[in-house]
């Protein structure tokens, strides 16, 4: 397997159980906070349903309470564990075959899928921090150098939005 996509991967389960510890220790993170979160492991699942060549066992937008998204998560970091392992090294241009949400027909690089999944998980992280810190909480940080370095990326607020010019 390619570095990258074990970076990439471990780097998946770290943000997504930093972003339950945040939604957890949030006194007021907001049911669309949670939406997110359980939006961004059920993809995760559905994905590796699709690679797994078997029908998903959850919904795109499912309604899942905290711990179920937290179970879903776990269970999404032992799959994708599991997945790494069996890798060889042409299998990340292997095509997969699977049908989108909607029902349409497509094909994709195991490649593409998997960088599809690390990023989708990234904006929708972003969405769940800034939902979080609205609620006047701190996000854990997820970002990508922060998991790397070990520390937090320096952190800097935008100005008020008063205070910008229009």
């Amino acid at each position: 397997m390619h570095a990258h996509i074990r970076k990439l991967i471990d780097h998946l389960k770290w943000a997504d159980a930093a972003t339950l510890r945040s939604l957890r220790d949030a006194p007021n993170p907001g049911g669309r906070a949670l939406q997110l979160y359980a939006h961004i492991v059920a993809a995760e699942a559905v994905w590796l349903a699709r690679i797994a060549e078997r029908s998903p066992d959850v919904a795109v937008w499912p309604a899942l309470s905290l711990e179920e998204a937290a179970s879903l998560a776990e269970r999404n970091a032992r799959e994708i564990e599991q997945l790494a392992a069996s890798l060889g090294p042409d299998d990340l241009g292997r095509e997969i075959a699977y049908r989108n949400s909607a029902g349409k027909a497509f094909r994709s690089t195991l490649d593409d899928i998997l960088l599809h999944v690390f990023l989708h998980g990234t904006y929708h992280r972003g969405q769940i921090a800034m939902l979080i810190r609205d609620g006047k909480s701190e996000p854990a940080p997820t970002d990508y150098i922060a998991f790397v370095r070990g520390i937090p990326a320096a952190r800097t607020l935008p100005p008020p939005l008063a205070d910008q010019v229009r």
